[in-house]
Formats: structure tokens, sequence, C-alpha cells
């Protein structure tokens, strides 16, 4: 691992903002300056400057390659599963760049920093020392291996397998990530009060709860309405799947939309269905994610236009939807005219839920531009009718 002169962090912090590659193509002007390195060290920053704030704002903190930038937590995740949990000990058996680890430091007296790639560990230890992170001990070695060694038992064990295949192909089911948590579960049980597992949010949570048997909670959390992970507790004794506490979680700017349900009561639900009313109404991305469709409606005492379009109606305006609300100013057949004479640019936001065309079929065949104040929902109705929701934001 290289640590950079005095001359060669202000080149970075000189050169930040520039395009990497056209800063390649400046080599010969500085033949004394390591320029690999130093552009490597720009781009990683620059992919990270929305996700890693703090560690982008300290001159002195090292960067891996991009690919592992590109795979860590964002600060805004870590911050908060590491709210979801503390104790004495926890072991990151998937450390990485360390984020979700220097997050977990601020809840328990010490945490393991486990991580096979030699480079990588060097980076996270020189890290965590210039961020004072004095609680975390740094172990250069695999997952399987560390286990095999440690007779401790802690009070959480972590694991964010990695899911890019031989070919860097993105992969989504359990059995295809590395470590093999399911084939690790047992002796990660064994060795721990309890083991939080983040996985794809394009892993299916019924499979997931069905493959690790082991789920006490579980958390879909969404950054600004897109999901970025999934997260499962498991300790030795849990509940079946159906009564699994599944929690909803949106991250907004200064607030959080949670919404909390089992699938039991997920099934219980009555939903009522309507006809477009004053209102419409569509659940953030974490709630679409974790399948509450019947519980919300019940919960909030708000009806559903059709069982699969998981839209919502009333005729009052609803205080703090955990989603997005809007006024419903007219219906409309699916029709060129029709619609265009709704929109005096011919310009609309349009989301489609349960309809047969696509958002780029729909604007191809109607020529409705991209923008505007007006949003169209094409969507099907209690009738199983096709219908065209034209709607203004609150």
């Amino acid at each position: 691992m290289r640590v950079f002169s005095s001359k060669e962090k202000q080149f970075i912090l000189d050169h930040q903002r520039q395009d990497p590659a056209s800063l390649m193509l400046q080599t010969n002007r500085y033949p004394d300056l390591p320029m690999v390195e130093l552009v490597q060290q720009i781009q990683a920053r620059q992919k990270a400057a929305a996700k890693l704030p703090t560690f982008v704002q300290n001159p002195d903190v090292i960067f891996p390659v991009s690919l592992s930038v590109e795979q860590s937590s964002s600060e805004t995740t870590a911050a908060y599963k590491a709210s979801l949990i503390e104790g004495e000990m926890l072991i990151d058996l998937t450390g990485g760049f360390g984020i979700d680890t220097f997050h977990f430091a601020r809840h328990f007296a010490q945490v393991v920093h486990v991580e096979q790639n030699e480079a990588l560990s060097e980076i996270a230890t020189y890290n965590f020392k210039l961020l004072q992170a004095s609680n975390i001990k740094t172990v250069n070695t695999s997952a399987e291996e560390f286990l095999e060694l440690f007779t401790g038992k802690a009070d959480v064990i972590y694991l964010d397998p990695a899911r890019r295949g031989n070919h860097d192909e993105k992969l989504h089911l359990l059995k295809d990530c590395q470590p093999d948590v399911l084939g690790l579960l047992p002796i990660l049980l064994s060795k721990a009060n309890a083991v939080l597992l983040k996985t794809s949010p394009m892993l299916d949570i019924d499979l997931a709860l069905e493959q690790l048997g082991s789920v006490v909670k579980l958390w879909v959390l969404a950054v600004q309405n897109e999901v970025k992970e999934v997260l499962y507790l498991l300790r030795s004794n849990a509940p079946t799947p159906d009564q699994v506490e599944q929690v909803a979680v949106n991250l907004l700017p200064g607030k959080e939309q949670v919404l909390e349900f089992t699938r039991a009561a997920e099934e219980l639900a009555k939903p009522f269905f309507t006809d477009p009313q004053q209102f419409i109404y569509e659940p953030n991305a974490a709630i679409l994610k974790a399948g509450a469709y019947k519980y919300l409606g019940q919960h909030l005492g708000i009806n559903k236009l059709h069982p699969n379009s998981h839209l919502y109606t009333l005729e009052q305006e609803l205080q703090d939807f955990p989603g997005r609300a809007f006024r419903c100013m007219s219906t409309s057949r699916y029709n060129k005219k029709e619609l265009l004479r709704l929109l005096p640019q011919k310009k609309a936001n349009i989301t489609v839920r349960n309809f047969p065309d696509s958002v780029a079929d729909i604007r191809k065949k109607t020529g409705i531009k991209e923008g505007g104040d007006y949003y169209l929902f094409f969507t099907t109705d209690m009738h199983q009718k096709p219908v065209v929701l034209h709607c203004q934001k609150i």
C-alpha cells in the first residue's frame, strides 16, 4: 500500500474534480509523480463523493480500487444498520473497505475487521488508525479460516457476502455468494449470539426466510426511495417465517418512513377497493419490496384500486404517508388524443402499475415527453379496466 507524500496528496486535492481519463493523457507533464496511483485515488474519490463524505473530506484517507468503493455501503446505510445493534464484540467477517466496520465501532466495545484481500486489509488498517477508531482490530484472512480459529463468542457476527461472479456479473442468490452463508450458518450461530446478514435487494425475501430458517427480524432499507439492501437478523431460536417482524424503512433527509408488519398480518389483512378518489397514494420502494400491500391499506385506512396495482386512494389527504401523495385531477382512457388534451406542454412523469405497456411503449405511442408538473399513472382499476390517472404531486 502506498502512503502518499504531501506533494502527491496535494495533487489529488487539486485535481479531484477533473476527468481521470484526461489526467492520464497528461502523464508526461508530471514525470516525478506516480500518475496511475494518483488518478486511481481521484477516480475513487469521485465515485465516493456522495456516499462516503466523511472519508472523502479527509485528504489523508487512502481509497482502494474503484470496485471496492462501488461495493461498499454508503455512510447513510452503514450508520443506520449500526444503530440496530450494540454490545461488547462484533465481528465483520466481510470487512472490505471498512465503512460498515467503522460505524459498528461506535456501538461496540471491540470490532474485528476480517478481510482476505491483503491490500484491502492494509488500507482499512491504515484508515482506521487515521480516523482514530482504536477499538477496531484488523485480521487478514478468509471468513472460513477466521471462524475455524476463533474460540470465543461474539455478540454479533456481520456478513455482507460478495455478489460478483468470475466474470464480474452481479449475483443475487445466497448459494452463489461468497462466503457461503448457508453452509456456514451452524458455525456462525455457535460463535455469536446473533448474526446480521446483508443481502442484495434483488433477493426474494420469502426465499431467504425459507433458506435461512433462523431469522428473527428483517429490514428492507431504502434511501430516498431506492432500496439499497435487505438486512436479516438471525438467532438460534427464531419464529416461523410468517411471524418474523419485517420493517420497511425509507431514509429521507431529516426523517424516516417506517412500517412494521409480519407476513401473517399481511395475509390476514382485508383490503377495500374503490374507484379513484380525490387523492392517490404510491407507497415507497421499501414497502413495495417488503410486500406489505394489504396490510398498508388496512393499517392506514385507505383503499386500493386493484389487488395487483398497489396504488391507494382516499377522499381525504393523509399526513405523513410513507410514500408519494398526489391530487387526482381526472381519469381518462388510454387514448393519445384524450391524454394530450390534458397536457398543455405535452409533458408528464409517467408511472406504470399493473399495466400491459411499459413507460417506453406509452411514450412511443402517445408522444408524451418526460418532465413537467403532471404525473400520469397507467394502471388497472377494480373493474379490471385500464385507466390513466391524471395527477399533480402534493
